[in-house]
């Protein structure tokens, strides 16, 4: 043997060598492997078929909705140039998720969809001034993570977003009108939505006289009083934030206020309020939307509540959250966010030569969380989950009809009926009696080979439990996509 052929002979041998598997440990696929814990990163999970069928549910009620108000989708990269999200999040911005340089640029995750948007929106500026979107995509956020409650490092967010200059509150009672109509047709059960308006709270901010460049940090503090007793929100104000007691006493006057429409009449009566020009301005915007809220009939779903702050720096009008009762008592958090963002294009798109941004684009969105939906979906289901949307289970009685049973399929399939059939060709009866229990589907088609002989099969309604069928209704073949597309039309 040449030297050659040994070598040629040692590589077979030693490709071909057994894999040694470590019984004690089937994720061992040799001795030398080290060991794998299977599981998810923290903070993300895998979803099953039956709640994959959850949540195309809920993805498709929402996409509905999106477009019947108009909206076109467009879709933008998972990650972002990490300047693009910096300064957009006041405290949140530590939650963002910076990627490793992979070639010159620092990229960061994206932390929600709204900061990409108004990129996208700075960038093609000329076509898209007016423009309703919507998306519907994974953000990624370096939470501390409640997997029961849905709050994950990984998820995905619906937005509904209109950009462009518009009258004062028109788009933005449209988006509250979406909101109402996405979380009513996902029957989540009931759901309010906070409502409040930052030029409110701001001027608020500015009468109880807190300084300028912590009226932001404030505002976050404030936004925890849907968490957190009052006395905890004015110590953060006081011992972290640096703001005087007798400052934070007065902000706790106006911020404990909660109501309908007749709390912006309170208001309105208000002579320190209504001689800041901020928060007048912000009075006669909202009630302008109640306005408007009251027309497209959710007027009784909102709620003011002037301690909402919305912690995100980009928010300049209204703002809003929706919550159920969940949202406390278990702490799912809100359902849903959004509001108002006059000037985040503008960051985009430099300045002119008077320091101004070069482009104004006014936007009002809102965001609704899936993962707390889902949860709470998830909790409503009773009874087993249908994942398989099959119609149609063909079932043969007797063995070597596995042919036939392709050609009916095939015959199903190219009229658009959904079937599928056990891939056996001495098929039991019973299992595929208990297929088509298992997963639900609502019709079969029995054939055997007297049926075959006489060109016709049976229909068996497979949710009429009792004996009246027998063993099916008889009728031609010819006519068996006709009466399939009649039932199915019914069922």
């Amino acid at each position: 043997m040449s030297s050659f052929e040994q070598t040629i002979l040692g590589r077979i041998c030693v490709a071909t060598q057994p894999f040694v598997i470590n019984t004690m440990d089937k994720r061992h696929y040799s001795q030398d492997a080290k060991s794998i814990v299977l599981k998810t990163a923290k903070g993300t999970k895998d979803y099953n078929d039956k709640e994959m069928a959850i949540r195309a549910r809920v993805f498709d009620t929402i996409t509905e909705i999106f477009k019947k108000h108009g909206a076109v989708t467009i879709d933008t990269p998972v990650f972002e140039l990490t300047e693009i999200l910096a300064g957009k999040y006041g405290e949140d911005s530590k939650l963002i998720y910076d990627l490793a340089d992979q070639g010159g640029e620092s990229c960061s995750l994206r932390y929600d969809l709204t900061v990409p948007f108004a990129r996208f929106v700075a960038m093609h500026g000329k076509e898209y001034q007016n423009i309703k979107r919507y998306h519907i995509g994974k953000v990624y956020r370096r939470d501390q993570p409640a997997m029961t409650k849905g709050r994950l490092r990984e998820f995905y967010q619906c937005d509904f977003d209109i950009a462009g200059t518009y009258d004062p509150m028109i788009p933005d009672a449209e988006i509250l009108r979406i909101l109402c109509e996405a979380l009513t047709a996902l029957q989540i059960g009931p759901y309010s939505i906070k409502i409040n308006h930052r030029k409110i709270l701001d001027g608020i901010f500015e009468l109880c006289e807190v300084p300028q460049d912590r009226i932001r940090s404030i505002s976050s503090a404030v936004d925890k009083l849907d968490k957190l007793p009052w006395d905890q929100v004015k110590k953060e104000m006081v011992e972290e934030k640096g703001l005087p007691s007798n400052v934070a006493d007065r902000i706790g006057e106006y911020v404990k206020l909660q109501g309908g429409k007749e709390l912006l009449d309170v208001l309105s009566k208000d002579e320190a309020i209504m001689k800041n020009k901020t928060a007048a301005q912000g009075l006669s915007e909202m009630k302008l939307l109640f306005e408007y809220l009251q027309v497209l009939d959710v007027q009784d779903k909102m709620r003011l509540d002037l301690s909402l702050a919305r912690g995100l720096d980009y928010y300049t009008g209204v703002i809003y959250e929706a919550v159920t009762p969940q949202s406390g008592s278990e702490g799912v958090g809100s359902v849903a966010a959004g509001g108002r963002y006059d000037d985040l294009v503008g960051m985009f798109a430099g300045r002119n030569k008077k320091g101004q941004p070069s482009m104004k684009v006014p936007c009002v969105g809102v965001s609704l969380g899936v993962e707390r939906i889902f949860s709470i979906m998830m909790a409503q289901q009773k009874g087993q989950i249908k994942s398989k949307e099959t119609e149609v289970l063909i079932i043969a009685v007797g063995q070597g009809l596995i042919k036939e049973q392709m050609r009916l399929a095939k015959e199903l399939w190219d009229q658009g009926i959904k079937a599928s059939f056990m891939f056996k060709n001495k098929p039991k009866l019973e299992k595929q009696w208990a297929m088509c229990e298992k997963d639900q589907i609502p019709f079969a088609v029995i054939i055997g080979q007297d049926e075959v002989d006489a060109n016709q099969v049976r229909i068996k309604d497979m949710r009429v439990k009792d004996k009246s069928q027998g063993s099916g209704v008889a009728l031609e073949r010819s006519n068996l996509v006709a009466e399939l597309k009649k039932r199915l039309k019914t069922h």
